[in-house]
């Protein structure tokens, strides 16, 4: 039984390496929770590899299977730079406690206005008779999200050229009044 193919790019007006900086920046990562109207998230950067957990209000094809809320797990793996600054990441997306799974491969190039990224991947709902169905009803949730990431990146590369090399801990505040907040504080 095979998933569904889904892609989708990226284009940063940025060289690669300050495109990669950003996508594993903790700055970056809790902006894109915040934008991406989570209830709650954790965000983690370690190396080269990003971990985030979201919980977000479930879509309304897919409440009846999850409940109102469902929490979206995101592990993205970079290679390192190749000499044009190029590189790839092995991603992968779950559903917790949810036969849902998105594996892909980003691949980071010059390009586009500075930089593409480009995501080529397998998104799977394992459940027989309604997993295509319900793969179709999760496509669009799944691109919106990297269109999230293309819209907190523009404005935090826009930051980063016009006010400072790295934005710091305390943007987080600014990204809130921005965005909402989102993230629970235990």
């Amino acid at each position: 039984m095979c998933g569904m193919d889904i892609s989708t790019r990226l284009d940063f007006a940025a060289a690669p390496d300050r495109v990669y900086a950003m996508m594993t920046d903790q700055v970056y990562l809790d902006e894109v929770c915040v934008a991406s109207e989570s209830i709650s998230y954790d965000a983690s950067v370690s190396g080269s590899a990003t971990h985030s957990s979201r919980t977000l209000p479930a879509p309304e094809s897919a409440a009846r299977f999850t409940g109102s809320q469902l929490t979206v797990i995101e592990d993205v793996t970079w290679s390192g730079p190749s000499t044009d600054g190029s590189r790839t990441a092995d991603l992968t997306m779950t559903v917790l406690g949810q036969p849902v799974t998105l594996r892909a491969q980003l691949k980071m190039s010059p390009g586009g206005r500075g930089t593409i990224v480009a995501l080529d991947g397998e998104l799977k709902v394992a459940i027989p008779l309604l997993g295509k169905k319900l793969e179709e009803s999760t496509a669009p949730a799944i691109l919106a999200g990297f269109r999230t990431q293309q819209r907190v990146g523009d404005q935090w590369l826009s930051r980063w050229t016009t006010s400072r090399p790295t934005p710091s801990c305390g943007d987080l505040a600014a990204a809130q009044r921005r965005f909402g907040s989102g993230r629970q504080i235990p």
